[in-house]
């Protein structure tokens, strides 16, 4: 099962800074903010949707098609894919620039200050999703701007079922946007928070988004998530006993386990459980592309959380 994937490709640059930010950020000189925080620790991780969603995708049986634009410095990027055996013949590298990055430093209260570089992120428009052949699926997820507009137009045009998940790119776009984005795509998949606001930028309620898609998926954190269909309104519950060592990187392995069940057919629970196993594995473990994924490893979780075997 092919899956065209676009979106980013990212170095996440992670930092942990070993006291509260507010023991160094005085509230009457935040108009004057000049400090600095001793990291002693760094990791430099594969990151990016686009790299996590096709990482997760291909452990667990899938053909990933990542498309995204990255800098010169993509070289180890590049050669973890292949290791990986992760087509990306559709990840092209623009002279002159950085692949996007991302400064992470993370407080005691796990607080975080991030700053981030879109680098050759911005010239996602670049690639053209005609090059890269049949898919039984796709997804539009966070790039620059034009590109997941066109993209979202191209695969559209193709007749190629499709995801739009905005994401972090979510306040790039105004309410007429995200409207055509919506009606060109026949998934719609968001957090909580960007739920609110892309009912508020649209004018719709998720009433009126569930009538123009097959289904709306609102994922909720550590209370699981939610798909509206014409079905109606269907809960899934958490994955209970993972504990929680790194969050980042979840939504993009949730967004996998959509990628797959929806190309399968399968029914909306098994699609919300299958999600939600994979998003847990993923949180027990540091960075966006470290933890260890295979069939077995969720067909073992889902049996544990759900009290039935996942049939694939």
């Amino acid at each position: 099962m092919r899956a065209i994937i676009c979106g980013s490709f990212a170095y996440d640059n992670i930092m942990v800074f070993g006291d509260k930010f507010g023991n160094h950020i005085l509230p009457d000189k935040i108009n004057m903010l000049n400090v600095s925080f001793l990291v002693p620790h760094l990791r430099k991780e594969f990151g990016g949707c686009a790299g996590n969603i096709a990482y997760n995708f291909k452990k667990i049986g899938g053909e990933p098609i990542p498309v995204g634009t990255v800098g010169e410095d993509f070289g180890p990027y590049r050669k973890w894919m292949t290791e990986l055996e992760v087509n990306n013949e559709y990840v092209t590298e623009v002279p002159t620039t950085y692949t996007a990055q991302a400064f992470i430093t993370t407080d005691t209260d796990n607080n975080q200050i991030t700053a981030f570089h879109p680098g050759a992120m911005d010239f996602s428009n670049a690639n053209d999703l005609r090059s890269a052949g049949d898919a039984d699926i796709g997804i539009i997820s966070p790039d620059g701007k034009e590109g997941m507009l066109n993209h979202a137009r191209q695969l559209a045009d193709l007749k190629i079922p499709f995801i739009f998940d905005p994401g972090q790119g979510m306040p790039m776009f105004d309410g007429d946007e995200l409207s055509q984005l919506i009606k060109l795509a026949n998934w719609v998949s968001v957090n909580e928070y960007e739920a609110e606001v892309m009912e508020k930028k649209t004018e719709m309620n998720s009433s009126e988004i569930t009538k123009l898609v097959d289904a709306y998926i609102v994922t909720k954190g550590a209370r699981g998530s939610m798909i509206y269909s014409s079905e109606g309104s269907l809960e899934i519950p958490p994955v209970k006993g993972v504990k929680v060592v790194d969050p980042t990187g979840c939504g993009d392995a949730y967004r996998a386990g959509l990628l797959y069940g929806l190309c399968n057919n399968f029914d909306r629970l098994k699609l919300g459980r299958l999600s939600s196993v994979l998003g847990a594995i993923k949180v027990a473990s540091k960075g966006t592309q470290n933890h260890s994924l295979s069939r077995d490893s969720v067909e073992d979780l889902y049996k544990e959380s759900f009290g039935e075997k996942l049939l694939w």
